[in-house]
């Protein structure tokens, strides 16, 4: 038997392969960093819209790596939306500025299209739409 084969069908191998692998920030570092983001994100509004891209439902994901960079995928009210080049970076610079984020980065997505039902109750009620 090769050392690689004996490697690999060890029992320590096989229980670590098997493991749930563990994040390097600890989860009150995950928990205060989300809030941040968070927060950061409500800070950011549509100018045609008196309602920030987080409750308005324009944040589809956001992604931590342990490394602390945050990826974003994010969508707009319209495709044609007057400020759909400058968003992604406004929601960039909002993140970045996240004590503790090394990097962010927002990506536009249109799939799948908004609509009114992403938006928060909050958002709703900011609009009059109840």
């Amino acid at each position: 038997m090769t050392a690689d084969a004996s490697i690999s069908s060890s029992q320590t191998f096989a229980q670590a392969w098997d493991a749930p692998q563990q994040s390097a920030l600890d989860q009150a570092e995950i928990a205060r960093l989300t809030d941040d983001i968070i927060a950061a994100l409500k800070t950011v509004h549509d100018p045609e819209i008196p309602v920030d891209v987080y409750e308005l439902g324009l944040i589809y994901k956001v992604d931590l790596s342990d490394d602390r960079d945050v990826a974003i995928e994010m969508t707009l009210t319209a495709p044609g939306c007057p400020v759909a080049g400058e968003m992604p970076g406004w929601i960039e610079d909002a993140v970045g500025k996240v004590e503790g984020v090394r990097s962010a980065r927002a990506e536009l997505v249109f799939e799948p299209p908004w609509d009114p039902s992403k938006m928060s109750d909050e958002a709703k009620l900011a609009l009059n739409m109840f």
